[in-house]
């Protein structure tokens, strides 16, 4: 084991957007902005597929999305055929270990995979949540004392931190009995401003601020054993909030997630950088840390180059592009086949091709459309719409959507307005889609390749309760969500 090298703690919460250190008032999350006041927060980090799984499958291998095989689907069956970065480590001496949530929701065992791709579980260590609220029993600071309990003397550690915070269902109300205020909200402009909506948005951040607080207990064990001076800390989410038009959709309010990291002995504090990075650089980095190479797989590239600067804004003028996709997330459509999307995103535009545009986004009407978690914001929109109120709202974020989107982020961060059809974009976007294409291509995208349908061909391994078939037996019920 060499002398010296970092340990590494990645947190990652399940389904948020939002942190204070981003200016966001209703949210109070002091640890992440701890971290990213100790090292750098990341204006410009995106996940390459807006939902849990996929999202979870490109940080572990370093790959883009459509390169996952089963595993850009959601509910899949985890491939055995690619390297995973905590495999790695552990081979290079690392004490690795996870708490909470790892990779999910899915089937890792089927092909023969002997853990979670996240690595040792320590998920013992249980707590009462607080009354009325859906937290977690996980206690994930114990776990994490648990993990340090069980590493090797000398050994340096890599941990998994994946609160399952905070992902629906939520108790209403969580946040107003939390003393938090329904006019710190503010709701963007593809919900309808009501006291539903507020309340709903203040239980989600009640729950982003439950994954901060963890996070909070585990960083000072860190520091209470003199070690956070040489450990890397990765702070970010899976993908973004549980609400219409956000989570599972391809717009920048999912995709650009919040990400901050600290290394005090390598990285200067109190930075902002605006380079585009992945979530297929994380691999990478976390190699380079500990020492190791990338593994030939990998598409990402390293980071260490931007933490390690003392420069802020952007330091890498060749991160210019990051790339986006989905296929199958949920069921709900005819043949419960999926709704595949890519992406690019530059320093100013958002490029979306949408191949399959005659087909409903979020799921089909008549299954209550299952892509879209349920919720008090989704019930409301969805009942209002029955009574022939809220329609812009309903195609905001559900109706269908045009084969080609071009948002300006700078202008339209809530990629309200599509220019697409703008004749005076017609050439920005005729040239994005061609680098676009030519990155799928480079990276052998079945849905370019001319093999598309293959991702609709896996197997779907949840509870498959809004699907078609059961649809079309009469036994789905509006109420299961």
């Amino acid at each position: 084991m060499a002398e010296g090298r970092p340990n590494i703690l990645f947190a990652i919460a399940d389904d948020a957007s939002h942190m204070s250190a981003y200016g966001h008032a209703f949210v109070n999350t002091p640890n992440f902005d701890r971290v990213a006041a100790m090292g750098a927060r990341f204006d410009c980090a995106f996940t390459t597929n807006p939902k849990c799984a996929p999202s979870r499958a490109s940080i572990l291998t370093g790959r883009q999305t459509w390169q996952l095989e089963e595993a850009c689907n959601h509910f899949c069956v985890f491939p055995s055929t690619f390297a995973l970065y905590p495999d790695l480590l552990e081979e290079a001496g690392y004490h690795v270990g996870y708490t909470g949530k790892g990779w999910a929701p899915g089937d890792w065992q089927r092909n023969g995979l002997p853990r979670n791709p996240a690595g040792p579980v320590y998920n013992d260590r249980k707590l009462t949540p607080p009354d009325e609220t859906m937290i977690s029993a996980i206690d994930y600071a114990g776990n994490f004392a648990d993990f340090q309990a069980a590493r090797p003397e000398g050994a340096p550690w890599y941990f998994w931190y994946g609160g399952f915070e905070p992902h629906r269902h939520y108790t209403p109300g969580e946040g107003r009995r939390a003393g938090k205020d329904l006019a710190s909200v503010v709701v963007p402009p593809y919900l309808p401003d009501t006291e539903e909506v507020r309340s709903d948005l203040l239980d989600y951040a009640y729950e982003v601020e439950w994954f901060d607080a963890q996070l909070g207990k585990i960083l000072d064990q860190i520091e209470a054993a003199g070690e956070l001076e040489n450990t890397l800390v990765v702070v970010t989410s899976d993908n973004g909030m549980p609400f219409p038009r956000v989570k599972g959709n391809m717009y920048e309010q999912d995709f650009n997630l919040p990400f901050a990291a600290c290394w005090l002995a390598r990285m200067p504090g109190g930075r902002t950088l605006t380079d585009l990075v992945s979530f297929v650089d994380i691999a990478p980095t976390f190699l380079e840390v500990a020492g190791l190479p990338a593994h030939e797989q990998m598409s990402g590239r390293s980071l260490l180059r931007l933490l390690a600067s003392a420069t802020d804004g952007r330091v890498d003028p060749t991160r210019e592009r990051v790339f986006m996709g989905r296929e199958r997330h949920d069921m709900g459509r005819e043949g419960d086949v999926g709704y595949p999307v890519r992406c690019v995103r530059t320093p100013e535009y958002l490029y979306v091709r949408n191949f399959a545009p005659e087909r409903w986004p979020a799921g089909n009407p008549e299954t209550w459309f299952p892509g879209c978690d349920g919720g008090p914001t989704k019930t409301y929109i969805l009942d209002e719409y029955e009574q022939g109120r809220c329609v812009e709202y309903f195609d905001l974020c559900f109706g269908k959507r045009p084969a080609e989107e071009l948002y300006h982020i700078g202008r339209d961060r809530d990629c309200m307005h599509n220019l697409a059809d703008d004749p005076a974009h017609a050439e920005l976007k005729a040239q994005l889609w061609a680098e676009l294409e030519a990155e799928l291509r480079a990276g052998g995208d079945p849905r370019i390749v001319g093999q598309g349908d293959w991702f609709d061909q896996q197997e779907y391994t949840g509870q498959a309760t809004h699907s078609w078939a059961n649809y079309l037996a009469g036994t789905w019920k509006r109420q299961s969500y």
